[in-house]
């Protein structure tokens, strides 16, 4: 029990998760009055698999009209969101949709979340970046297919912004999904590299988010709505789940994808960690992941997994109790706490390498002079970088980039004095 949490905990209205549970929902959607949605998705799940056909069909006999824009990418823009907003007004007669449903991972999820906000009135998104969502978004339903993104209970949307090829986020609590719904059968269709990628960014957000800055002291900025609000016992709870998950279903799943024992358990992984850091937050993994990101173009999942065993090491100071923790869930037993905490980022290291992806910076082709522009690049990650539980984040974020780039685990972490970036 952690008496001095500060919580605020904002999980999606309903979840639902299940082999075969989306065939509970068109009867769902039109018990709760909802009567013309959007389904927005992208060519292979409209094509290739029957759930699109197979839900609109169900839903219509419901009484319940969808509309479909399949037109979903990687890494969705700006520029693709306003120009989706505008084909879909013309398409509906200047009708707007009383719900969107989102079929895909997390760039399709994040794609609609946008929509939601855009198609009311028009207006570009943009117009939402960097702000509260203000105005009231369109009901969300969140269909993920891949196991690992979580942006089925999560309140942003990531888009790409091609003017200067950085990212950029809608952030609201109204966003989070009205129905989250998680059925395995989804995942049946991913290839190895994306069970591989979405696993570990499961793993990733379960980790941060237990590790993470405490509620009590997280800097919400005087928000009476805040996204993230710093970790919490309820998130930690998820979290150890979702670790746990991890540890014993991430590698089956990839060796094998028709394990769908290990399918189930991965789903069940990604959506208990996204009900942890969807309210907790994040911190240098991923702040540093996404400068990774910018300089070699690699997917999110990778260039997480590339950090994680690093970060690991840099919170031995800050997290022991928590890291001996996460070694035990490993299957790690040390006498020492410090050799316990070497053994988990090496065990974590090996995990990664073992499904097929990169564990040093070396390995993503980041030269050694890029590493301080990299490291300037992630502390401008500044909600990020303020969240990393250390004393000093600069000097920590460029030691973490330096053994990353060295492969290098298992020296004490370097000792500096001066304040935190």
């Amino acid at each position: 029990m952690r008496t001095d949490d500060l919580i605020h905990f904002c999980p999606p209205a309903r979840l639902i998760m299940g082999a075969g549970a989306r065939a509970q929902l068109p009867s769902l959607v039109s018990y709760l009055g909802f009567r013309h949605g959007l389904l927005v998705t992208d060519p292979f799940f409209s094509t290739r698999t029957p759930w699109v056909r197979e839900y609109v069909d169900e839903a219509a006999r419901e009484g319940v009209e969808t509309f479909v824009f399949d037109g979903g990418v990687a890494d969705p823009t700006t520029t693709l969101c306003d120009d989706a907003t505008v084909q879909i007004h013309a398409a509906l007669g200047g009708r707007v949709p009383d719900h969107v449903i989102a079929l895909g991972g997390g760039s399709n999820i994040d794609l609609a979340k946008a929509l939601c906000l855009t198609l009311r009135e028009g207006r570009p998104v943009r117009e939402f970046v960097g702000t509260s969502a203000a105005q009231r978004p369109l009901p969300l339903i969140a269909l993920p297919t891949t196991a690992g993104t979580g942006s089925e209970a999560t309140p942003g949307a990531i888009l790409v912004d091609p003017s200067n090829a950085t990212k950029v986020a809608v952030m609201d609590n109204a966003l989070r999904p009205q129905i989250a719904l998680i059925d395995p059968e989804f995942t049946y269709t991913c290839p190895p590299n994306v069970t591989a990628d979405a696993g570990i960014d499961a793993l990733t957000h379960a980790i941060e988010s237990y590790l993470t800055t405490d509620s009590s002291v997280y800097d919400r900025a005087e928000h009476p709505d805040p996204g993230y609000s710093g970790r919490s016992s309820i998130t930690m709870t998820f979290a150890r789940e979702s670790i746990q998950l991890c540890a014993r279903y991430l590698k089956r799943c990839y060796d094998d994808g028709t394990d769908t024992e290990a399918r189930a358990g991965m789903c069940q992984a990604s959506v208990y960690a996204a009900l942890s850091y969807g309210s907790a937050g994040l911190n240098a993994v991923h702040g540093i992941a996404y400068a990774v990101a910018g300089l070699t173009h690699r997917s999110h999942g990778t260039t997480n997994a590339v950090m994680l065993p690093y970060v690991l090491g840099a919170l031995t100071g800050t997290r022991r109790t928590e890291l001996v923790e996460l070694a035990r869930i490993f299957g790690i037993e040390a006498d020492d706490d410090r050799a316990a905490i070497e053994a988990l980022c090496r065990r974590v290291r090996t995990l990664i390498a073992s499904v097929g992806i990169p564990t040093d910076l070396r390995a993503l082709g980041v030269p050694r002079s890029a590493l301080p522009a990299l490291t300037q690049d992630a502390l401008a990650v500044t909600r990020l970088a303020k969240a990393f539980p250390v004393p000093n984040v600069a000097a920590a974020y460029a030691d973490v980039v330096q053994r990353a780039f060295d492969g290098q685990i298992g020296k004490t972490p370097v000792r500096v004095h001066a304040t935190s970036a």
